[in-house]
């Protein structure tokens, strides 16, 4: 039984990879099924409803990833301006490989599918909140009022995620550099 779940995660793992290189419609189940070294039976065999429902798993996975970057910032410091700098560090550093950068393909996903696939699009709004209710609970910890917390976490997440595509397209961490200096001013307590 667990050869299976090796052989899913494999796959999900490859199709996460590849989407996020190339985009949701370059990639073929035919390249996911070779990269991953899968048999064709297999893919079809975990994902009998196709390509759109291993992007679904695709998210999910890259969604949990990125998920246990966030908390394992969030845990670094009580104060939330350096935790969250921290995950923007982590996050701005594997622009020195941009070959290898990982948990990027949820914003890409969401970009290239939400007017097509309404179960993707939902799967990305729910990793997104996820994300943010992450910096939300950081900052409610901190002494935020939820409404307030609950904001700024989405505007957080929003950045990061705009500061992402920014980075991609520059090729360069810079942007996410930049996000991150204002971190402390967007999290100033009103007095």
């Amino acid at each position: 039984m667990k050869v299976k779940g090796e052989a899913r995660e494999r796959i999900i793992q490859t199709a996460a990879y590849l989407f996020q290189l190339q985009g949701y419609h370059a990639t073929g189940l035919n390249q996911i099924i070779k990269e991953s070294g899968s048999p064709r039976g297999s893919v079809y065999y975990h994902f009998p409803n196709g390509k759109e429902e291993l992007a679904i798993e695709a998210v999910k996975y890259t969604g949990e990833y990125i998920e246990k970057q966030i908390k394992e910032s969030m845990a670094k410091s009580l104060d939330p301006v350096k935790a969250i700098q921290h995950f923007i560090s982590v996050t701005a550093n594997q622009f020195n490989d941009p070959e290898h950068i990982e948990g990027i393909p949820v914003g890409l996903l969401a970009s290239e599918t939400a007017l097509i696939s309404e179960p993707l699009r939902c799967t990305c709004v729910e990793v997104f909140k996820n994300w943010a209710d992450i910096f939300a609970d950081k900052l409610m910890q901190y002494g935020y009022e939820k409404e307030e917390a609950e904001e700024l976490g989405m505007t957080i997440n929003s950045m990061i995620e705009g500061g992402i595509m920014f980075s991609l397209a520059h090729k360069d961490k810079e942007p996410l550099l930049r996000i991150s200096n204002q971190i402390p001013y967007i999290l100033r307590k009103k007095g």
